[in-house]
């Protein structure tokens, strides 16, 4: 047994984790690509063409962010629980299966044509494949399905038989909403408004909805442990998140739905709730401020601290606030499908999801290698030139796109002289903004290898753990 784990079974989270972060790192390598292919139409044509990268770039995105929650429900659920995780060879087993699923998916992608993959894998017996995120085989979606179904029923069987705590439920309950809802890729109309409809409970549903649940938990779990501050303190904050986010994310799935054909009461119904999504991001940062300036404790692993101060400035910014700027219908009009879309995505998804799964990384792996609290001074130092570097690589992404994305509602949507630029003549106009975003592009990619650097010293010089009968509220 792990000395520095309080369960032995808590183990399994740690291949999660490496895994998903090379993951992580495959996902940067296809966005360089991307990014170079906007302003050189045919690099790497006709092996990688950019509709094949993208389907990579996105679909790593997903797979990885998958992994790491998966380590982080193993990881936090048997100690809010109180007790070894039921079944940790079923969570081994798993972790194989899902992992050779998303590779042979992604090695699909690569080296067959879509067509042909599509054949292969029998999606005439039930169409699924061709939507956008949700462009896995038939198999391979099922596969996930018989995946989420063990990892539920795992942790579930461990809740059952120890203790229940906010965290355990809160974090329950998002990941069920994130099985749920994954079924409706299975749902493929042959009415296109109908099957944008249905689209939407899986995409919006699951990263503004169920995956804010899941996000809350680990942010409540690790601000417990690293600030000292009363449990149920943190736990009513968590309640009003929640429900926050799930009031105004399940009613704002409406912000999608102005354009595609469906009843015009969505135009109010998405913009006034979609207004009101930045709230539980607001609060997610006077959260976490505020139980980091009352903590009790100073923790050893200054990294983590400074990942989840920062998981919830940037989801603020990138879905709150970018979130906004285009999410009410008249504004959407215009801004519908530019690269202000792309800058929003960005931000949020890195703010929101990666950063909290290297906040709970940052937190778990000095235990899962059996260092202690906390690895050593100069591996800290270097995380957080990885955090800075990433982070600020990140603001420069979306701030390019931004203004990408306004010169392209101008010169395409509303010219002054009533003549507007084609589609391709305003992507010439606005390219030095996606030379710019490859370049901070390749600046977040230097700071995503200076992170991973920083495990390589976790061990030099470790500060000396605590032991784990001793571990703050426990």
């Amino acid at each position: 047994m792990n000395v520095h784990l309080k369960f032995a079974s808590q183990a399994v989270a740690k291949p999660y984790f490496i895994f998903a972060l090379m993951l992580f790192a495959g996902q940067i390598l296809f966005g360089l690509v991307l990014g170079l292919q906007y302003v050189v139409g045919d690099f790497l044509f006709p092996a990688i063409p950019f509709n094949v990268a993208r389907m990579v770039h996105t679909n790593l995105l997903i797979v990885w962010l998958l992994f790491g929650f998966m380590g982080a429900a193993y990881y936090l659920i048997p100690e809010e629980a109180d007790t070894e995780l039921y079944s940790p060879k079923l969570a081994l087993i798993l972790f194989w299966v899902f992992a050779a699923a998303g590779t042979l998916t992604v090695l699909g992608y690569l080296l067959v044509p879509y067509a042909g993959l599509a054949k292969m894998t029998g999606n005439e017996l039930w169409p699924t494949m061709g939507r956008e995120f949700l462009e896995q085989p038939f198999v391979t979606k099922v596969g996930i399905v018989v995946v989420a179904l063990g990892f539920l029923f795992n942790l579930g069987m461990t809740v059952l038989k120890g203790r229940k705590t906010v965290v355990n439920m809160v974090m329950m309950t998002g990941l069920v909403g994130l099985a749920v809802m994954f079924l409706f890729s299975f749902v493929n109309p042959e009415n296109l408004v109908r099957d944008k409809f249905y689209w939407w409970w899986v995409v919006h549903l699951w990263v503004e909805g169920v995956w804010e649940l899941i996000m809350g938990a680990i942010l409540a779990f690790v601000l417990i442990k690293v600030t000292g501050v009363d449990r149920e303190v943190i736990e009513k904050w968590l309640y009003v998140i929640i429900a926050m986010a799930l009031i105004t994310g399940i009613i704002g799935t409406g912000h999608h739905y102005f354009w595609i054909g469906t009843p015009g009461y969505w135009l109010w119904l998405g913009s006034v709730f979609s207004a009101l999504e930045p709230l539980p991001f607001f609060a997610m940062v006077l959260f976490a401020f505020n139980m980091i300036n009352r903590r009790r404790r100073q923790h050893p692993n200054k990294a983590v601290a400074l990942w989840a101060m920062g998981t919830a400035v940037m989801a603020f910014l990138g879905a709150g606030v970018w979130g906004f700027m285009h999410t009410l219908a008249p504004v959407n009009y215009l801004t519908h499908g530019t690269q202000i879309t792309a800058a929003h995505g960005h931000m949020a998804f890195y703010g929101a999801y990666a950063m909290i799964v290297m906040t709970i990384i940052s937190y778990a792996m000095p235990r899962l290698r059996g260092i202690g609290e906390a690895p050593s001074n100069k591996s800290q130092v270097l995380e957080m030139w990885g955090f800075w570097l990433m982070t600020i690589a990140m603001v420069f992404i979306t701030l390019f796109l931004t203004a990408a994305g306004i010169l392209q509602v101008w010169l395409q949507r509303m010219p002054e002289d009533g003549a507007a630029l084609s589609f391709m003549a305003t992507q010439d106009q606005i390219a030095i903004f996606y030379w710019m975003r490859f370049f901070s592009g390749v600046m977040f990619l230097i700071g995503l290898v200076v992170y991973f650097i920083s495990f390589a010293y976790q061990r030099s010089g470790a500060p000396e753990a605590i032991p784990a009968s001793e571990m703050n509220n426990a």
